[in-house]
């Protein structure tokens, strides 16, 4: 047995999480999750670091806050001018693997000493040929789904022409993040997830049969549960729409909320002057239709992961690795007022994530912490079971101490951030997470405050209740200390034109990689 466990990171992508089924009626399934988290400790206070993917997966790799690594929004591709934990992991022995979706900066993981399957950008793996090789050899046909639902939008129309509500649909574009949900037709095993699953299985095979001294690391990272949902109906049939109840902030009226949160791209879900309308357009009975398929979903994906927790029990490895699983960020699906997707804005739903851990022999089994963890934590916390570290300091810190009861006081606050969710929208935003409180400051915008324990679904602001201002002082005063012991000087300035100008030639760089991908398709 190593000395040094090997280390498995499972992510998955966009995850609808927070207060899904935790008040009444069906929460999504995710056996295989829970099974991992029994075995070790769960975390039920974790959050992103930022509710976007390309930012928040540069935390993933740096442990740092994007005002410090400076990838701010999904094309950003801002310079790796910092300490990437892969190459970490490489000088100190381990052999290193990536699957799955990268869309953290320019290039692939396979910059970064790894071996695997990684896509520039945000990617599409079906229309790869290490896709279609695996379909030749499975004997499977491409993925094809039926879809029922699509939420229109000037990027939807202008980047998947052929999604038509009703139509049979491939993905065969320069990305796969089509806004609709349906039925996948052929079987569960074309889909991405799967694909994945079975690459990173035959890896650990692989090294099983090697029988090599050195750890490993594998990192598994899906496409999914990110939209298009397009379950399969072996995982549709779980959930009956009907048993979902409406969602606790579903008809928020939106008031005492700042203006950041009437922006929202979908032509559904907006008035005749396109801000974001509400009571929703669409009734409850669509909005569990769609959730019911995104439940789905996330339940498939599970699946897929299982597949992988199973092989390493197979092959024996399971007792000496360390096994985290997480998501990137989390999804505002049917909240305040009934969203799809994400925004610039700062809700519970967009922020908690799910996080287990599990390293038999050094995490005690049956632990749930709430404890507030990061996504800055998860680079420190696998160099820390590595044996290495981060030369220069970061934002995160090793969960590890916590995890093995080696240390019972974890952070007493919490920082997230947004610079807004991109594509010509900047919003500066800021919270601060302390004990069951939130604050939430932006620059151009009112704040907001709320008693996560009294109000978990964030319909009243107090930010402006005559006794509430102390609580506002001193959350202010706790979020200054934030800003300044991680060196954030971007909240405290006007955003420069020249960040702007940058901004608006990467979308140009953007749009025309994916150009040059779609044409050559045609």
């Amino acid at each position: 047995m190593n000395q040094r466990p090997n280390i498995l990171l499972l992510v998955n992508d966009h995850q609808a999480y927070y207060r899904h089924g935790w008040d009444g009626g069906p929460r999504p399934l995710t056996p295989n999750f829970d099974r991992l988290a029994a075995g070790g400790i769960r975390f039920d206070r974790a959050y992103c670091a930022t509710p976007l993917c390309g930012p928040s997966r540069r935390t993933l790799l740096t442990g740092l806050y994007p005002h410090n690594h400076r990838n701010y929004y999904n094309y950003s591709n801002s310079l790796y001018d910092h300490e990437v934990y892969l190459s970490n992991l490489a000088q100190v022995g381990y052999k290193c693997f990536y699957f799955g979706k990268w869309h953290a900066g320019a290039g692939t993981a396979l910059d970064f000493d790894c071996d695997g399957f990684s896509l520039e950008d945000y990617g599409n793996p079906y229309i790869t040929p290490e896709y279609r090789d695996y379909l030749e050899r499975k004997r499977l046909p491409p993925a094809q789904h039926q879809v029922e639902f699509v939420f229109d939008s000037f990027v939807m129309n202008r980047e998947f022409p052929n999604l038509e509500a009703g139509a049979s649909y491939r993905s065969d574009r320069y990305w796969c993040g089509e806004h609709a949900t349906g039925i996948t037709t052929t079987a569960k095993e074309t889909h991405e997830a799967f694909f994945l699953a079975d690459m990173a299985c035959g890896q650990l095979e692989a090294l099983a049969a090697a029988d090599g001294d050195e750890p490993f690391h594998l990192r598994l990272d899906f496409w999914g549960p990110h939209q298009p949902f397009f379950p399969t109906k072996e995982f549709a049939d779980l959930y009956d729409p009907e048993d979902i109840p409406v969602y606790g902030n579903f008809n928020d009226s939106l008031a005492g909320k700042p203006e950041i949160f009437w922006h929202d791209p979908h032509e559904q879900l907006t008035d005749e002057d396109g801000r974001f309308a509400t009571p929703s357009a669409l009734n409850w009975g669509e909005w569990q239709r769609i959730i019911a398929r995104a439940f789905a979903h996330i339940t498939m994906v599970d699946a897929a992961g299982g597949f992988v927790l199973d092989k390493l029990d197979e092959l024996g490895f399971a007792d000496n690795t360390l096994v985290i699983w997480t998501a990137d960020h989390g999804d505002a699906l049917a909240s305040h007022g009934g969203r799809f997707d994400k925004g610039s804005y700062l809700t519970e739903e967009v922020l908690r994530v799910p996080l287990a851990m599990r390293y038999p022999g050094s995490i005690p089994a049956g632990q749930a912490s709430e404890a507030l963890a990061c996504g800055t934590d998860i680079a420190p916390t696998i160099l820390d079971a590595g044996g290495s570290r981060f030369e220069r300091p970061v934002d995160g810190e090793s969960l590890l101490p916590l995890a093995s009861g080696r240390s019972v006081d974890g952070r007493q606050s919490l920082l997230v951030e947004t610079y807004g969710h991109g594509f010509g929208t900047v919003e500066m935003g800021r919270a601060v997470i302390k004990d069951q409180y939130k604050l939430i400051s932006y620059q151009n915008h009112a704040g907001e405050l709320y008693d996560l324990e009294a109000d978990p679904y964030e319909l009243n602001n107090l930010m402006n209740d005559a006794g509430s201002q102390q609580l506002v002082a001193d959350m202010e005063a706790e979020l200054q200390r934030w800003l300044e012991a991680t060196g954030d000087r971007d909240f405290s300035q006007p955003v420069s034109d020249a960040f702007r100008e940058l901004d608006k030639q990467r979308m140009r760089e953007l749009m025309a990689r994916r150009a040059r991908v779609n044409d050559v398709r045609k």
